[in-house]
């Protein structure tokens, strides 16, 4: 490292002598600061394709999935929804400019798909675009005895997401408090 940076020479020193005992530690912040680099790098290549495809990024996931990374993005349109074909076109596009600009350091497999009908809601233009609509809502503590709620989603403001439940009770949730978030299909 040629880095007069403090902090990147002590890592430089960490690094020899771990190579030295024989053991890998693995500077966990530094590699978080990598992967959410290569976030944004990823967001600012895909950002053209999709535009040009008329689509948007519902949600993108760069994971480790057993020995294998995983780097899987979601896509969406309105009206018609989105193809097959859409999906083809972006990863196609996709994985070409990432081989040219070679920001993701290690092999990974590259997925992209529609959210699907029941997808994960996330941020809060999902909460809002689909408010009217019937979600299921997971919480990581219990509220009122349970973890499960399912109702119709009233809408997003400020942190709280408010949904109607079944017996007409309305439920007041912190968007932290929320494991999962979904749309429930309705036939």
């Amino acid at each position: 490292m040629h880095s007069t940076c403090p902090c990147a020479k002590r890592l430089a020193t960490l690094w020899e002598l771990s190579l030295r005992v024989g053991i890998f530690i693995c500077p966990l912040f530094l590699f978080g600061r990598i992967m959410a680099a290569s976030d944004e790098q990823i967001r600012r290549l895909l950002e053209p394709i999709l535009t040009s495809c008329g689509l948007s990024l519902w949600e993108m996931e760069f994971q480790k999935q057993g020995p294998k990374w995983l780097l899987r993005i979601y896509i969406d349109r309105d009206d018609p929804g989105v193809t097959l074909s859409d999906c083809e076109t972006v990863s196609r596009d996709l994985s070409a400019i990432l081989d040219v600009e070679d920001i993701i350091a290690h092999a990974y497999t590259l997925e992209v798909s529609s959210p699907g009908l029941d997808r994960t809601l996330t941020t809060p233009e999902h909460f809002n675009r689909f408010t009217g609509r019937l979600v299921r809502i997971k919480t990581y503590q219990l509220m009122n005895g349970q973890k499960v709620f399912v109702g119709k989603l009233l809408g997003f403001s400020g942190d709280v997401v408010r949904i109607e439940l079944e017996n007409g009770e309305v439920l007041e949730l912190s968007h932290g408090d929320i494991a999962k978030a979904s749309l429930e299909v309705e036939f």
